[in-house]
Protein backbone atom coordinates (compact mmCIF):
# COMPACT_ATOMS: atom_id res chain seq x y z
CA UNK A 1 0.00 0.00 0.00
CA UNK A 2 1.46 3.70 -0.81
CA UNK A 3 2.08 5.96 1.67
CA UNK A 4 0.45 9.64 1.77
CA UNK A 5 4.06 11.10 0.46
CA UNK A 6 4.27 8.09 -2.78
CA UNK A 7 0.36 8.74 -3.42
CA UNK A 8 1.68 12.63 -4.28
CA UNK A 9 5.10 11.65 -5.53
CA UNK A 10 5.75 13.25 -9.12
CA UNK A 11 5.91 11.25 -12.08
CA UNK A 12 9.53 10.43 -13.88
CA UNK A 13 9.84 13.19 -16.12
CA UNK A 14 12.67 12.19 -18.29
CA UNK A 15 12.54 8.19 -17.65
CA UNK A 16 15.46 6.57 -19.28
CA UNK A 17 17.10 9.84 -20.51
CA UNK A 18 20.90 9.37 -21.10
CA UNK A 19 22.13 12.70 -20.50
CA UNK A 20 25.80 11.80 -21.50
CA UNK A 21 25.11 11.49 -25.30
CA UNK A 22 24.01 14.95 -25.99
CA UNK A 23 25.11 18.12 -24.21
CA UNK A 24 22.75 20.87 -26.25
CA UNK A 25 19.94 22.28 -25.52
CA UNK A 26 18.08 21.31 -28.45
CA UNK A 27 16.73 17.67 -27.10
CA UNK A 28 14.77 19.09 -24.51
CA UNK A 29 13.48 21.68 -26.60
CA UNK A 30 12.39 18.43 -28.66
CA UNK A 31 10.78 17.11 -25.65
CA UNK A 32 9.01 20.20 -24.88
CA UNK A 33 7.46 20.59 -28.38
CA UNK A 34 6.22 17.24 -28.02
CA UNK A 35 4.67 17.65 -24.54
CA UNK A 36 2.90 20.75 -26.02
CA UNK A 37 4.90 23.45 -23.89
CA UNK A 38 7.02 24.53 -26.58
CA UNK A 39 4.99 27.94 -28.39
CA UNK A 40 6.77 28.28 -31.77
CA UNK A 41 5.98 32.25 -32.60
CA UNK A 42 6.55 32.20 -37.03
CA UNK A 43 5.11 35.52 -36.76
CA UNK A 44 8.30 38.29 -37.16
CA UNK A 45 8.63 40.44 -33.42
CA UNK A 46 10.77 42.76 -32.41
CA UNK A 47 13.71 42.26 -30.27
CA UNK A 48 12.67 45.65 -28.61
CA UNK A 49 10.18 44.67 -25.81
CA UNK A 50 8.19 42.12 -27.69
CA UNK A 51 10.06 39.19 -26.77
CA UNK A 52 9.89 40.24 -23.57
CA UNK A 53 6.36 40.84 -22.88
CA UNK A 54 6.09 37.01 -24.85
CA UNK A 55 8.09 35.64 -22.68
CA UNK A 56 6.87 37.33 -19.54
CA UNK A 57 3.18 36.40 -20.86
CA UNK A 58 4.09 32.36 -21.37
CA UNK A 59 6.61 32.52 -18.23
CA UNK A 60 6.05 28.93 -16.55
CA UNK A 61 3.09 27.87 -19.03
CA UNK A 62 5.15 27.61 -21.85
CA UNK A 63 9.04 27.44 -23.31
CA UNK A 64 8.72 30.06 -26.29
CA UNK A 65 11.02 29.88 -29.77
CA UNK A 66 11.03 33.01 -31.91
CA UNK A 67 11.73 31.84 -35.79
CA UNK A 68 11.97 35.23 -36.78
CA UNK A 69 13.23 38.20 -34.79
CA UNK A 70 13.73 41.78 -36.79
CA UNK A 71 17.12 42.29 -38.21
CA UNK A 72 18.82 38.93 -37.07
CA UNK A 73 19.09 35.58 -38.93
CA UNK A 74 19.28 34.13 -35.47
CA UNK A 75 16.10 32.33 -33.55
CA UNK A 76 15.98 32.68 -30.66
CA UNK A 77 14.35 30.73 -27.40
CA UNK A 78 13.83 31.28 -23.74
CA UNK A 79 11.49 29.97 -20.98
CA UNK A 80 13.59 26.54 -20.30
CA UNK A 81 13.94 26.11 -16.68
CA UNK A 82 10.71 27.35 -15.36
CA UNK A 83 9.95 25.08 -12.77
CA UNK A 84 11.14 22.17 -10.67
CA UNK A 85 9.37 19.96 -12.79
CA UNK A 86 11.59 21.34 -15.62
CA UNK A 87 14.80 21.06 -14.01
CA UNK A 88 13.62 17.39 -13.17
CA UNK A 89 13.27 16.84 -16.79
CA UNK A 90 16.33 18.37 -17.60
CA UNK A 91 18.15 16.21 -15.45
CA UNK A 92 16.31 13.10 -15.94
CA UNK A 93 15.47 12.69 -12.73
CA UNK A 94 11.86 12.89 -10.79
CA UNK A 95 11.08 15.88 -8.87
CA UNK A 96 12.12 14.71 -5.20
CA UNK A 97 15.65 13.43 -6.32
CA UNK A 98 16.90 17.17 -7.68
CA UNK A 99 18.50 18.12 -4.47
CA UNK A 100 20.14 14.70 -3.79
CA UNK A 101 21.27 14.54 -7.71
CA UNK A 102 22.69 18.21 -7.15
CA UNK A 103 24.35 17.34 -3.62
CA UNK A 104 26.24 14.25 -5.17
CA UNK A 105 27.33 15.69 -8.18
CA UNK A 106 29.37 18.34 -5.75
CA UNK A 107 30.68 15.28 -4.13
CA UNK A 108 31.55 13.31 -6.97
CA UNK A 109 33.04 15.41 -9.69
CA UNK A 110 33.77 14.62 -13.10
CA UNK A 111 36.12 16.23 -15.43
CA UNK A 112 35.48 17.53 -18.45
CA UNK A 113 37.27 16.25 -21.62
CA UNK A 114 38.88 18.41 -24.57
CA UNK A 115 37.22 18.00 -28.02
CA UNK A 116 38.96 19.32 -31.64
CA UNK A 117 35.81 19.25 -33.56
CA UNK A 118 32.88 21.31 -31.77
CA UNK A 119 29.64 22.60 -33.22
CA UNK A 120 29.58 25.77 -31.39
CA UNK A 121 32.60 26.43 -33.46
CA UNK A 122 31.27 25.69 -37.35
CA UNK A 123 30.93 29.56 -37.98
CA UNK A 124 33.60 32.27 -36.92
CA UNK A 125 33.18 35.80 -36.05
CA UNK A 126 35.78 38.30 -35.65
CA UNK A 127 34.48 42.09 -36.52
CA UNK A 128 31.32 43.29 -34.87
CA UNK A 129 30.93 40.41 -32.89
CA UNK A 130 27.60 41.38 -31.57
CA UNK A 131 26.19 42.23 -34.00
CA UNK A 132 23.32 40.61 -35.66
CA UNK A 133 22.11 38.54 -32.65
CA UNK A 134 18.60 38.77 -30.95
CA UNK A 135 19.38 40.88 -28.26
CA UNK A 136 16.35 41.48 -26.45
CA UNK A 137 15.16 45.13 -24.69
CA UNK A 138 13.38 43.97 -21.62
CA UNK A 139 12.18 46.51 -19.65
CA UNK A 140 10.98 50.10 -20.13
CA UNK A 141 13.36 52.10 -17.78
CA UNK A 142 16.54 50.26 -18.96
CA UNK A 143 18.82 51.99 -21.12
CA UNK A 144 20.02 49.49 -23.61
CA UNK A 145 19.42 45.59 -24.59
CA UNK A 146 20.72 42.86 -22.64
CA UNK A 147 22.62 39.24 -22.34
CA UNK A 148 20.47 37.38 -20.02
CA UNK A 149 21.46 33.55 -19.73
CA UNK A 150 24.96 34.35 -20.81
CA UNK A 151 27.25 31.64 -18.47
CA UNK A 152 30.31 32.98 -18.20
CA UNK A 153 33.52 31.10 -18.10
CA UNK A 154 36.67 32.27 -16.84
CA UNK A 155 39.56 31.43 -14.93
CA UNK A 156 41.81 32.63 -11.79
CA UNK A 157 44.68 34.44 -13.00
CA UNK A 158 46.61 33.59 -10.13
CA UNK A 159 45.88 29.85 -9.54
CA UNK A 160 44.54 28.87 -13.22
CA UNK A 161 41.32 26.87 -11.42
CA UNK A 162 38.14 27.17 -13.84
CA UNK A 163 34.94 29.16 -12.85
CA UNK A 164 31.85 29.46 -14.18
CA UNK A 165 28.65 31.93 -13.46
CA UNK A 166 26.52 34.32 -14.61
CA UNK A 167 26.38 37.86 -15.26
CA UNK A 168 24.44 40.63 -17.62
CA UNK A 169 25.39 41.92 -20.43
CA UNK A 170 24.32 45.37 -21.20
CA UNK A 171 25.07 45.82 -24.93
CA UNK A 172 26.90 49.29 -25.61
CA UNK A 173 28.09 48.46 -29.46
CA UNK A 174 29.02 46.18 -31.98
CA UNK A 175 32.21 44.69 -29.85
CA UNK A 176 31.63 45.99 -26.48
CA UNK A 177 29.25 45.71 -23.81
CA UNK A 178 28.71 46.60 -19.98
CA UNK A 179 29.39 43.19 -17.41
CA UNK A 180 27.05 43.61 -14.01
CA UNK A 181 29.09 41.36 -11.72
CA UNK A 182 28.45 42.13 -7.67
CA UNK A 183 31.74 42.82 -5.88
CA UNK A 184 31.84 39.60 -3.96
CA UNK A 185 31.35 37.60 -6.87
CA UNK A 186 33.98 35.39 -8.16
CA UNK A 187 34.31 36.70 -11.33
CA UNK A 188 35.20 40.16 -9.60
CA UNK A 189 37.99 39.22 -7.48
CA UNK A 190 39.57 37.18 -10.95
CA UNK A 191 39.14 40.29 -12.80
CA UNK A 192 41.26 42.58 -10.01
CA UNK A 193 43.64 39.89 -9.52
CA UNK A 194 44.04 40.01 -13.37
CA UNK A 195 44.14 44.06 -12.99
CA UNK A 196 46.34 43.84 -10.33
CA UNK A 197 48.75 42.10 -12.60
CA UNK A 198 48.14 44.74 -15.36
CA UNK A 199 46.07 42.63 -17.82
CA UNK A 200 42.33 42.42 -18.68
CA UNK A 201 40.85 39.05 -17.89
CA UNK A 202 39.88 36.69 -20.60
CA UNK A 203 36.41 35.38 -20.34
CA UNK A 204 33.72 33.53 -22.65
CA UNK A 205 29.77 33.98 -22.53
CA UNK A 206 28.08 30.73 -23.51
CA UNK A 207 25.05 30.93 -24.69
CA UNK A 208 22.64 27.45 -25.19
CA UNK A 209 24.47 24.71 -23.22
CA UNK A 210 22.70 21.87 -21.72
CA UNK A 211 20.56 22.97 -18.75
CA UNK A 212 22.22 20.84 -16.88
CA UNK A 213 25.40 22.71 -17.43
CA UNK A 214 23.70 25.83 -16.98
CA UNK A 215 22.52 24.19 -13.49
CA UNK A 216 26.05 23.51 -12.32
CA UNK A 217 26.97 26.85 -13.15
CA UNK A 218 24.82 28.32 -10.65
CA UNK A 219 25.55 25.98 -7.74
CA UNK A 220 27.24 28.43 -4.54
CA UNK A 221 31.26 26.66 -4.52
CA UNK A 222 33.99 27.88 -3.41
CA UNK A 223 36.53 30.09 -5.34
CA UNK A 224 38.76 27.61 -7.33
CA UNK A 225 36.06 24.81 -7.72
CA UNK A 226 35.28 24.15 -11.16
CA UNK A 227 31.71 23.70 -12.51
CA UNK A 228 32.37 22.18 -14.97
CA UNK A 229 33.33 19.23 -13.40
CA UNK A 230 30.19 18.87 -11.30
CA UNK A 231 28.25 19.38 -14.69
CA UNK A 232 30.05 16.01 -15.77
CA UNK A 233 28.82 14.94 -12.95
CA UNK A 234 24.94 15.82 -14.06
CA UNK A 235 25.56 14.38 -17.36
CA UNK A 236 26.49 11.07 -16.26
CA UNK A 237 29.77 11.75 -18.51
CA UNK A 238 32.63 14.60 -19.03
CA UNK A 239 31.83 17.90 -20.16
CA UNK A 240 32.96 17.86 -23.77
CA UNK A 241 34.78 21.19 -24.24
CA UNK A 242 36.78 23.09 -26.72
CA UNK A 243 39.24 25.12 -26.90
CA UNK A 244 38.52 28.77 -27.48
CA UNK A 245 39.65 30.65 -30.50
CA UNK A 246 41.13 33.96 -28.59
CA UNK A 247 42.29 32.29 -25.50
CA UNK A 248 43.09 29.29 -23.62
CA UNK A 249 39.80 29.09 -21.80
CA UNK A 250 37.58 25.69 -22.77
CA UNK A 251 33.88 26.22 -23.44
CA UNK A 252 31.22 23.60 -23.40
CA UNK A 253 31.48 22.55 -27.58
CA UNK A 254 27.54 21.31 -27.75
CA UNK A 255 26.56 25.17 -27.27
CA UNK A 256 24.87 27.20 -29.69
CA UNK A 257 26.92 30.59 -29.37
CA UNK A 258 30.03 31.38 -27.91
CA UNK A 259 31.33 35.32 -27.44
CA UNK A 260 34.90 35.31 -26.66
CA UNK A 261 36.06 38.83 -24.93
CA UNK A 262 38.42 40.66 -22.04
CA UNK A 263 36.75 42.30 -18.53
CA UNK A 264 38.53 45.51 -18.45
CA UNK A 265 38.66 46.54 -14.71
CA UNK A 266 40.17 49.81 -15.61
CA UNK A 267 37.09 51.28 -17.46
CA UNK A 268 33.79 51.71 -16.30
CA UNK A 269 30.38 52.72 -17.68
CA UNK A 270 27.45 54.06 -15.54
CA UNK A 271 24.38 51.28 -16.08
CA UNK A 272 21.51 52.99 -15.31
CA UNK A 273 18.49 51.18 -13.74
CA UNK A 274 18.62 47.76 -14.21
CA UNK A 275 15.89 44.86 -13.44
CA UNK A 276 16.26 42.52 -10.59
CA UNK A 277 15.06 39.24 -9.14
CA UNK A 278 12.47 40.78 -6.75
CA UNK A 279 11.16 42.16 -9.48
CA UNK A 280 11.79 46.13 -9.29
CA UNK A 281 14.74 48.59 -10.47
CA UNK A 282 18.07 49.01 -8.55
CA UNK A 283 21.04 51.77 -9.98
CA UNK A 284 24.07 49.74 -9.42
CA UNK A 285 25.91 52.61 -10.55
CA UNK A 286 28.78 51.91 -12.43
CA UNK A 287 29.96 48.24 -14.04
CA UNK A 288 32.97 47.20 -16.08
CA UNK A 289 33.03 47.10 -19.74
CA UNK A 290 34.23 44.07 -22.02
CA UNK A 291 35.57 44.02 -25.26
CA UNK A 292 34.88 40.87 -27.62
CA UNK A 293 37.52 39.60 -30.58
CA UNK A 294 35.38 36.81 -31.51
CA UNK A 295 31.87 34.77 -31.55
CA UNK A 296 31.89 31.02 -32.71
CA UNK A 297 28.45 29.29 -32.96
CA UNK A 298 26.34 26.99 -34.62
CA UNK A 299 25.58 26.99 -38.51
CA UNK A 300 21.88 27.43 -37.38
CA UNK A 301 22.66 28.40 -33.76
CA UNK A 302 20.12 29.49 -31.65
CA UNK A 303 20.33 32.79 -29.19
CA UNK A 304 19.37 31.77 -25.63
CA UNK A 305 16.91 34.24 -23.12
CA UNK A 306 16.55 34.05 -19.50
CA UNK A 307 13.83 36.66 -18.94
CA UNK A 308 15.06 38.62 -15.82
CA UNK A 309 13.46 40.06 -13.04
CA UNK A 310 10.41 38.24 -11.02
CA UNK A 311 9.80 35.80 -13.55
CA UNK A 312 9.85 31.88 -13.15
CA UNK A 313 13.13 31.17 -14.86
CA UNK A 314 15.30 33.80 -13.31
CA UNK A 315 13.61 32.43 -10.08
CA UNK A 316 14.22 28.52 -10.34
CA UNK A 317 17.22 28.69 -12.26
CA UNK A 318 18.88 30.13 -8.90
CA UNK A 319 16.67 28.76 -6.46
CA UNK A 320 17.61 25.00 -6.93
CA UNK A 321 21.10 25.20 -7.01
CA UNK A 322 21.36 27.52 -3.68
CA UNK A 323 19.21 25.21 -2.14
CA UNK A 324 21.68 22.47 -3.20
CA UNK A 325 24.33 24.41 -1.76
CA UNK A 326 23.17 25.61 1.47
CA UNK A 327 22.19 21.30 1.70
CA UNK A 328 26.00 20.32 1.12
CA UNK A 329 26.82 23.19 3.70
CA UNK A 330 24.46 22.29 6.32
CA UNK A 331 25.00 18.72 6.33
CA UNK A 332 29.01 19.52 6.70
CA UNK A 333 28.03 20.57 10.75
CA UNK A 334 24.29 18.85 10.92
CA UNK A 335 23.76 15.42 10.61
CA UNK A 336 19.85 15.45 10.49
CA UNK A 337 19.29 17.61 7.84
CA UNK A 338 16.44 16.83 5.33
CA UNK A 339 15.41 18.81 2.20
CA UNK A 340 16.29 22.43 1.95
CA UNK A 341 14.00 25.02 0.15
CA UNK A 342 14.40 27.88 -1.79
CA UNK A 343 11.27 29.20 -1.57
CA UNK A 344 9.54 31.16 -5.48
CA UNK A 345 7.96 33.73 -3.47
CA UNK A 346 11.63 35.12 -2.02
CA UNK A 347 12.80 35.47 -5.89
CA UNK A 348 14.53 32.24 -5.38
CA UNK A 349 17.23 33.62 -3.23
CA UNK A 350 15.70 35.37 -0.18
CA UNK A 351 13.91 32.99 1.83
CA UNK A 352 14.64 29.27 2.78
CA UNK A 353 13.23 26.48 4.37
CA UNK A 354 15.04 24.02 6.21
CA UNK A 355 13.83 20.60 7.32
CA UNK A 356 15.74 18.95 10.12
CA UNK A 357 14.83 15.08 11.66
CA UNK A 358 14.18 15.38 15.17
CA UNK A 359 16.03 18.21 15.76
CA UNK A 360 17.88 18.88 18.89
CA UNK A 361 17.58 22.11 21.60
CA UNK A 362 19.74 24.61 19.33
CA UNK A 363 19.58 23.20 15.99
CA UNK A 364 17.34 25.21 14.56
CA UNK A 365 18.95 28.18 15.39
CA UNK A 366 22.63 26.79 13.88
CA UNK A 367 20.88 25.72 10.90
CA UNK A 368 19.94 29.54 10.56
CA UNK A 369 23.31 31.34 11.55
CA UNK A 370 25.16 28.60 8.74
CA UNK A 371 22.49 29.63 5.99
CA UNK A 372 23.43 33.21 6.76
CA UNK A 373 26.80 32.57 6.75
CA UNK A 374 26.96 30.85 3.32
CA UNK A 375 25.04 32.78 1.31
CA UNK A 376 24.75 36.65 2.06
CA UNK A 377 21.84 37.20 -0.17
CA UNK A 378 19.29 35.08 1.89
CA UNK A 379 17.43 37.10 4.39
CA UNK A 380 14.75 34.80 6.10
CA UNK A 381 15.34 31.49 7.69
CA UNK A 382 12.39 29.06 8.45
CA UNK A 383 13.38 25.62 10.63
CA UNK A 384 10.50 22.98 9.93
CA UNK A 385 10.28 19.31 11.14
CA UNK A 386 10.69 16.26 8.43
CA UNK A 387 7.47 15.81 8.19
CA UNK A 388 6.84 19.06 6.45
CA UNK A 389 7.45 19.53 2.77
CA UNK A 390 9.90 22.71 2.82
CA UNK A 391 8.86 23.32 -1.04
CA UNK A 392 4.98 23.09 -0.09
CA UNK A 393 4.71 26.76 1.27
CA UNK A 394 1.04 26.24 2.71
CA UNK A 395 2.91 23.33 4.55
CA UNK A 396 5.20 25.73 6.38
CA UNK A 397 2.92 28.13 6.96
CA UNK A 398 0.50 25.68 8.68
CA UNK A 399 3.71 24.76 10.79
CA UNK A 400 4.44 28.19 11.48
CA UNK A 401 1.04 28.77 12.15
CA UNK A 402 0.81 25.47 14.90
CA UNK A 403 4.33 24.71 16.13
CA UNK A 404 5.96 27.92 17.17
CA UNK A 405 5.49 30.71 19.58
CA UNK A 406 6.83 34.17 18.54
CA UNK A 407 8.10 35.15 22.00
CA UNK A 408 10.14 32.12 21.75
CA UNK A 409 10.97 31.00 18.47
CA UNK A 410 11.48 34.22 16.22
CA UNK A 411 14.90 35.72 16.17
CA UNK A 412 16.03 38.96 14.38
CA UNK A 413 19.49 39.53 14.19
CA UNK A 414 20.42 43.24 13.05
CA UNK A 415 23.39 44.18 11.26
CA UNK A 416 24.23 40.99 8.76
CA UNK A 417 25.87 41.43 5.62
CA UNK A 418 23.39 41.72 2.55
CA UNK A 419 24.12 41.14 -1.31
CA UNK A 420 23.90 44.56 -2.58
CA UNK A 421 20.89 43.48 -4.71
CA UNK A 422 19.04 42.78 -1.46
CA UNK A 423 15.62 45.69 -1.61
CA UNK A 424 16.40 46.75 2.02
CA UNK A 425 19.86 46.61 2.23
CA UNK A 426 21.60 49.27 3.94
CA UNK A 427 24.99 50.13 4.07
CA UNK A 428 25.77 46.79 2.94
CA UNK A 429 24.23 45.51 5.86
CA UNK A 430 20.18 44.47 6.37
CA UNK A 431 17.93 42.99 9.50
CA UNK A 432 17.51 39.13 9.25
CA UNK A 433 15.09 37.08 10.57
CA UNK A 434 14.31 32.91 11.57
CA UNK A 435 11.45 31.33 12.59
CA UNK A 436 11.77 28.10 14.36
CA UNK A 437 8.95 26.15 13.17
CA UNK A 438 9.29 22.71 14.67
CA UNK A 439 7.58 20.67 17.45
CA UNK A 440 8.53 21.08 21.12
CA UNK A 441 8.10 18.32 23.73
CA UNK A 442 5.26 19.52 25.66
CA UNK A 443 3.82 22.43 23.54
CA UNK A 444 0.33 20.50 23.08
CA UNK A 445 -1.18 17.96 24.95
CA UNK A 446 -3.16 16.48 21.96
CA UNK A 447 0.53 15.71 20.12
CA UNK A 448 0.78 16.85 16.17
CA UNK A 449 -0.54 13.62 14.38
CA UNK A 450 -2.59 15.26 11.62
CA UNK A 451 -6.31 14.25 11.62
CA UNK A 452 -6.68 12.32 8.39
CA UNK A 453 -8.48 9.21 6.49
CA UNK A 454 -6.76 6.00 6.87
CA UNK A 455 -4.26 5.10 3.73
CA UNK A 456 -6.68 2.08 2.98
CA UNK A 457 -9.47 4.15 2.42
CA UNK A 458 -7.14 6.75 0.06
CA UNK A 459 -5.71 3.62 -1.87
CA UNK A 460 -9.80 2.87 -2.43
CA UNK A 461 -10.11 6.02 -3.27
CA UNK A 462 -7.33 6.91 -5.76
CA UNK A 463 -8.59 3.99 -7.80
CA UNK A 464 -11.57 5.45 -7.87
CA UNK A 465 -10.58 8.33 -9.16
CA UNK A 466 -8.76 6.44 -11.92
CA UNK A 467 -12.00 5.40 -13.62
CA UNK A 468 -14.32 8.12 -13.14
CA UNK A 469 -11.77 11.45 -13.40
CA UNK A 470 -8.46 10.64 -13.92
CA UNK A 471 -7.41 14.01 -14.42
CA UNK A 472 -8.26 14.53 -10.48
CA UNK A 473 -5.63 12.18 -9.35
CA UNK A 474 -2.51 13.89 -7.53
Amino acid sequence: MKSLLELNRSPNLAAGNSLGGDQSCRAMLDDLEGRGELLVVEKPVSAKFDVSAMLSLADDRAAVRFERVEGSQIRLFGNLLTSRARIAMALGVDVHEIQATLTDAVRQPIKPEVVQDAPVQQVVVRENVLSGLPVPYFFERETAPYITAGMIIAKDPEAGLGNASYARLKVLGGSEAMIGIAPNHHLAIMARKAAAMGRPLPFAVVLGAHPAIQLAACLYLGLGDDEMENAGALLGAPVRMTKTITSDLLVPAEAEIVLEGLIHSDRAHVEGPVSEYHGMYEDYGSGLICTFQARTNRTDAMFQVIEPGYHAEHIYIAAVPIAASLKAQLSRSLQNVGEVAVTASGSGRNDVIVQLRSPRPGQARRAMAICWGAVSIIKNVTIVDDDVDPWDLAAVELAKMTRMRAERDVLIVDGLPADRSEAQEDGGVVAKIGYDATMKAGDRRQGYDRALPPLEAYQRMQDLLAEIRPDLLP
